[in-house]
């Protein structure tokens, strides 16, 4: 459900990324009649099931685009995902790192777009009740093993915000009406931070946080003095690594960007850090901090 929300608070495409997105989407043969141009961010769950072809793309004769084009500007979300194939989600790595994807056939080579927001969702045992408390999981620690073990450690060091979901109380599934943000509030402050984002890469060849190679994150646009300091000693202690510490810097700008700040303050780099490896620092957590 959460994930299906996110195209919602994303901004409408523009008109380049709407291009870019049709063209695909033309392409695959999935374009809506009556809809020359795909105007919202598309979102696309492939099954379990899926093989390495259909997510990066590929078939017989002329290569057509998988779901991590289809999901271009959008949002791919994979649930159940140790249940894929181990290459299937390995493939993954090339497109998260470059936003596209070259595919070579007999018939030809073709590179295609696959810049996304990707969403994993997974259980932390195949029974699903591991971590919940009188549960009663009776999977095996070898299991447990095998099966976390499926998301490869490269995979998940280009994830950059990792966090578990409680199980819904009693209380909050029986109460009436909602308690959280419509989706168009959200929206609203999700919209205003990309703006400042947009004014700051002016004049680059970057629009979003995401999109800016770490090299310039650490050498153009610097952070308050002494903010990296918990990073530095993460990275020392090796629960951080280079592209790590690269993508920490990454959410700590959109972290300012949703505050209004104009730098990174060593609580947002607090708080990116605690996303990324579940260790609390005390950072408190800002109200629509998920708008990447």
């Amino acid at each position: 459900m959460l994930a299906e929300r996110l195209p919602g608070l994303l901004p409408p495409l523009t008109r380049r990324e709407s291009l870019e997105v049709t063209a695909v989407h033309s392409v695959a043969g999935i374009l809506q009649p009556g809809e020359p141009l795909v105007r919202t961010a598309p979102y696309c769950a492939p099954h379990h099931s899926a093989t390495m072809q259909s997510l990066v793309g590929g078939g017989n004769g002329v290569p057509r685009p998988g779901a991590v084009s289809l999901a271009h500007r959008g949002v791919l979300f994979l649930d159940e995902t140790p249940e894929f194939s181990g290459k299937a989600l390995d493939a993954l790595r090339q497109p998260l790192e470059s936003g596209h994807v070259v595919v070579a056939r007999s018939a030809g080579v073709v590179r295609l777009p696959a810049r996304f927001l990707m969403v994993l969702a997974a259980n932390p045992c195949p029974c699903g009740r591991h971590t919940l408390q009188g549960a009663g999981c009776e999977c095996p620690p070898s299991v447990i093993r095998r099966y976390q073990a499926r998301l490869s450690g490269p995979l998940l060091d280009r994830v950059d915000l990792r966090v578990g979901v409680e199980p819904v109380n009693r209380g909050d599934l029986m109460c009436q009406g909602g308690r959280g943000e419509p989706s168009s509030v959200v929206a609203v402050r999700v919209r205003e931070a990309r703006e400042r984002a947009a004014a700051r890469l002016q004049g680059t060849p970057w629009a979003v946080n995401s999109e800016v190679p770490g090299h310039e994150l650490r050498t153009r646009w610097l952070v308050a003095p002494g903010a990296l300091a918990a990073a530095e000693r993460d990275m020392e202690r090796g629960l951080l690594t280079a592209r790590g510490i690269d993508r920490v810097l990454r959410v700590a700008w959109t972290i300012a960007d949703l505050a209004g700040r104009d730098r990174p303050q060593a609580c947002d780099v607090d708080l990116a850090l605690e996303l990324r490896t579940g260790i609390a620092r005390g950072a408190p957590m800002p109200v629509g901090a998920g708008g990447r």
